[in-house]
């Protein structure tokens, strides 16, 4: 028993003596090799003059030489390489002092394409590519004229481009950027919320980089790219910092030409950058920002706009697509005019664009089976690729009505007629308003209804009248918001009707503000309303004489089939809207108290 204790604790000794040998063996190889290597190192110094000649330090020192760099970021690379070279290559700071300098040299400081400041190729190329949008073309080309002459003091303008979904304001750039021969690039700024991400993250963070301006910059390799942020105006702030007011100077023109990231610390010239912006909607960029811009309004495509469009580029994008290029096949004005009215409502193409496809999609199946093709895209036949139509759109009404006129809306999907019904019933002096009215709506319709008890006594309305009645203002399709002070002629209008009975002309609209006092104050959109009016029926157009100026943005053509009436106070209003007659003098009040007398028509009734 005692020599087999003995036996075991001396094979434990023997063990621990093996396993204490081999940890000192490889203690000592490691020192010795440490040691020999930085003897390898020292010596390998003196004879460079001190200077390290590890390959990777070897090549950053060469790139440093060749670069052009500015003499701030010099510096910095020379800085850095020096701290690389005391630090030990095992150490993890310097695959970070590695990486910074890096970036410093793989940045472009002077490297730049030369403009191509030929205008009548910029025209050529933006007209190839693009359909109308005469404002961002003229804008443009207006630069390369500028350009052109050599000005002493040159500045990139900022450009922000504003419209609805679809309507070209993302490839227009790339069109931009081919006109001048520069290199495009393009950051989405949709749902950003960290301000690091536009400046980037300091270096003592693990993993830091340059925010997305200088990584953009970098895919660029010149310092004058034409250079895009899409969807500016779905930034979003939170505790982590504003990324709109990062972009306060990359886009201001006084101060980007030292424009500095937290992760270079070393000032980058952004001067010769042509920035363009997109929104769909200027409401939510912030005014220090939107200030810096300069705004360019993408209006949404009329019909004939889109007829124009669908046959110049959407159709033989999507013949190619499918296969079907070396057919010719050929959609006719009415069927393309049935898939937008009926299948698309939108301001842009895009879905006009995906019906197209899905009817040649349906044609590339009847070819792969062997059946014959339509070689001529009828109105009739949609409906058979598409399926029923989706959208009916509202037409002018077919006779005269008492307390129903009818207004003009702008959407972002272009104009829209809106009826407006009123009725007069018993009750207590109540205002009911339905159809999903925003608040600056309800507030015309309370100021028409002011200015129409104003007009009491000149169109004979009994007293205590409105005291004995309630008005209901319902405006149709309720399910849809609306809100604006353009339908307050218009709902004055329907009140005046339906109070005086006499019929509002079918054939009239009208947009357009009322104050108190009955004056026709200018709104918004007046290309769609009228547009909306043309292709809804409508003969005559009222709008407020300072409107008159948006007229030269609509075609001939409809300027010719439409009788337009500028006006400026409400007396002018219901004399065009309503219809030539006298009130029926034996129409009485809803109410039995108070009896209305005969009025005489508006056209008769006193200034």
């Amino acid at each position: 028993m005692l020599l087999r204790t003995l036996t075991s604790e001396i094979n434990i000794l023997k063990l621990e003596e093996d396993i204490n040998n081999q940890v000192q063996s490889e203690l000592d190889r490691s020192q010795r090799e440490i040691y020999i290597r930085e003897q390898i190192s020292t010596l390998q110094k003196e004879l460079n003059d001190g200077k390290p000649v590890d390959p990777a330090w070897q090549e950053l020192s060469e790139r440093i030489e060749k670069t052009p760099l500015s003499p701030e970021a010099k510096e910095a690379a020379t800085k850095e390489l020096d701290h690389l070279a005391g630090i030990s290559s095992l150490s993890p700071e310097s695959s970070m002092i590695e990486s910074y300098i890096e970036w410093l040299l793989d940045l472009p400081w002077t490297t730049e394409t030369t403009d191509n400041l030929d205008i009548n190729h910029a025209q050529q190329v933006l007209d190839q590519n693009h359909y109308g949008l005469k404002k961002a073309k003229d804008r443009i080309l207006e630069y390369l004229a500028v350009r052109s002459l050599k000005p002493k003091v040159s500045r990139q303008p900022i450009l922000c481009f504003v419209g609805p979904p679809g309507t070209g304001k993302t490839s227009l750039g790339k069109s931009i950027a081919e006109a001048l021969e520069r290199n495009f690039v393009r950051v989405s700024l949709g749902g950003v919320h960290d301000e690091a991400e536009i400046r980037g993250h300091r270096r003592t963070y693990l993993g830091a980089l340059p925010g997305r301006i200088l990584q953009t910059m970098r895919k660029a390799k010149t310092i004058n790219p034409v250079f895009m942020l899409d969807e500016i105006d779905k930034l979003n702030a939170d505790f982590q910092g504003d990324p709109s007011a990062a972009l306060l100077e990359v886009l201001d023109p006084e101060q980007n030409y030292t424009f500095s990231d937290h992760y270079l610390e070393v000032p980058y010239d952004l001067s010769k950058v042509l920035f363009i912006t997109t929104a769909n909607t200027v409401a939510s960029i912030p005014p220090a920002l939107l200030d810096r811009m300069e705004v360019i309004e993408f209006p949404g495509y009329i019909e004939e706009e889109k007829i124009a469009i669908a046959n110049q580029f959407l159709i033989p994008k999507q013949l190619l697509e499918n296969g079907l290029d070396e057919e010719a096949i050929h959609f006719t004005p009415e069927a393309l005019h049935l898939i937008i009215e009926g299948y698309t409502y939108e301001a842009g193409v895009r879905n006009l664009e995906r019906e197209i496809g899905t009817v040649l999609r349906k044609i590339a199946r009847l070819k792969s089976e062997g059946k014959p093709l339509p070689k001529e895209i009828l109105p009739e036949q949609i409906s058979d690729f598409l399926g029923p139509q989706e959208f009916y759109p509202t037409v002018a009404e077919q006779a005269d009505e008492i307390g129903m006129a009818t207004a003009i809306a702008w959407t972002e999907n272009g104009g829209e007629i809106m009826p407006i019904e009123v009725l007069v019933i018993d009750g207590k002096g109540n205002l009911q308003i339905t159809g999903q009215i925003g608040d600056i709506m309800q507030e015309s319709a309370q100021a028409a209804l002011s200015y129409l008890k104003s007009k009491a006594k000149i169109f004979q309305i009994p007293e205590g009248f409105f005291e004995d009645v309630d008005l209901h203002i319902h405006v149709p399709e309720g399910a849809i918001a609306k809100d604006g002070p353009s339908a307050g002629i218009t709902i004055a209008t329907a009140l005046t009707s339906a109070v005086l009975g006499v019929p509002v002309k079918h054939d009239v609209a009208m947009t357009g503000e009322i104050t108190l006092r009955g004056r026709v104050l200018p709104v918004g959109g007046i290309r769609e309303k009228v547009l909306a009016a043309h292709r809804a029926g409508i003969k005559t157009v009222l709008l407020p004489r300072k409107n008159e100026k948006d007229l030269a943005e609509i075609p001939p053509t409809v300027l010719k089939e439409l009788n337009l009436v500028p006006v400026d106070h409400m007396d002018q209003v219901l004399a065009q809207a309503l219809a030539d007659q006298p009130i029926n003098k034996q129409t009485k009040p809803p109410s039995g108290k108070a009896k209305r007398k005969s009025a005489p028509s508006v056209e008769e009734a006193p200034e």
